[in-house]
């Protein structure tokens, strides 16, 4: 039987606790391809501190390991302490898969990316009940 080459899809989050709507997130990530190998990429503690303002509850050591148990999880990773960029070209993609809500370092993702020599289909995913499944609403609590 001939052996199937997987899409890697890559996506980015904070998963400070991981909720069903983050479950959803990678779902809608993996159905971008037949045959799917979902990289997730676990923000670092000081850049979740940058981008929101705060610390995460809890630290990127067990944030990393949680979405690692997630059988939806092909790979988990943590994210790039200063630059982006260099931990995107060390996986290499083919999908990157942006949540409704991600803003930061989005806006010239595809071409920073192309002129660095990767190019990267970029898909902006739906939210999945983001008034009910959002960490901010849900605090510390596992869903």
């Amino acid at each position: 039987m001939p052996k199937f080459r997987k899409t890697k899809i890559m996506v980015f989050g904070t998963f400070d606790v991981l909720h069903k709507g983050h479950l959803h997130f990678f779902k809608q990530a993996r159905s971008l391809s037949a045959n799917p190998f979902l990289i997730v990429s676990v923000a670092r503690d000081i850049n979740v501190k940058k981008i929101k303002g705060r610390k995460p509850n809890n630290s990127e050591k067990k944030r990393l390991m949680v979405v690692a148990t997630s059988e939806l999880v092909n790979k988990a990773v943590l994210g790039g302490l200063k630059n982006h960029l260099p931990h995107i070209l060390k996986h290499r993609p083919q999908i990157i898969a942006l949540g409704y809500d991600q803003l930061v370092y989005t806006k010239n993702l595809g071409t920073d990316l192309k002129a660095r020599g990767l190019e990267v289909k970029i898909i902006r995913l739906k939210a999945h009940r983001p008034n009910k499944y959002k960490t901010s609403i849900l605090g510390k609590k596992v869903v």
